[in-house]
């Protein structure tokens, strides 16, 4: 039986044009293989509207693998990212001018989530392509993090894999940030690609470093 992915990317904020998560996103919509079908969906970047949509496309997809994926500028690298922390504290107001602070994302919920992602194998195999690549400790506190619980507090009660990817800059937006590093379009793509492969054909993580100092 084939299984049902779903991508999702957020539109753009903070006054971008474009967002490199759905950018790459979409390019993906309609893939499929022998064993998977790609779905994608557009999240808005707004505290709690983007959980709603999220939900929604849950409940009516009813995914086996999910892979959200947002725009962290300032990365340098695909940080695939380990760990949702229940609370939204915004640096910058969303795309609805809301900019919540210290806020529980689910009331009484846990105080994390860990992904559901072979996160480390996932890394090895983007490195092995020649992609960088990292795990990441922190989804920061925008909506990227408040999507990435929403969604593992959702895993808690559907049988799927899911998990966040962070994504820097496109060539073109860090034009606009001198000294910002970028990542082009086609090989983001070809992560979220082999990103998908990995997590519908790996059972067990790989163990291997992938922590931090600091």
């Amino acid at each position: 039986m084939n299984k049902t992915v779903l991508l999702t990317g957020f539109e753009p904020f903070n006054n971008e044009s474009v967002n490199p998560a759905w950018e790459a996103v979409s390019e993906l919509a309609g893939w499929r293989e022998d064993d998977f079908a790609v779905v994608v969906r557009q999240l808005p970047c707004v505290f709690g509207l983007a959980g709603t949509v999220l939900r929604d496309a849950l409940e009516e997809l009813k995914p086996d693998l999910v892979i959200a994926v947002g725009q962290a500028g300032g990365r340098v690298d695909i940080s695939v990212e380990r760990i949702a922390i229940n609370v939204d504290d915004a640096p910058i107001p969303d795309n609805a001018r809301h900019q919540p602070v210290d806020e529980a994302i689910v009331a009484g919920g846990p105080a994390a989530y860990f992904s559901t992602l072979p996160i480390k194998a996932i890394v090895a195999a983007l490195r092995a392509q020649g992609l960088p690549a990292s795990v990441s400790q922190s989804a920061g506190t925008f909506v990227c993090n408040d999507v990435f619980y929403r969604l593992m507090h959702a895993a808690e009660r559907m049988p799927m894999r899911a998990g966040f990817i962070h994504i820097p800059y496109l060539p073109q937006q860090a034009a606009c940030h001198p000294g910002a590093p970028s990542m082009a379009l086609s090989e983001v793509v070809r992560a979220l690609r082999t990103a998908v492969k990995v997590s519908l054909r790996t059972d067990a993580d790989v163990r291997a470093t992938g922590g931090m100092l600091s």
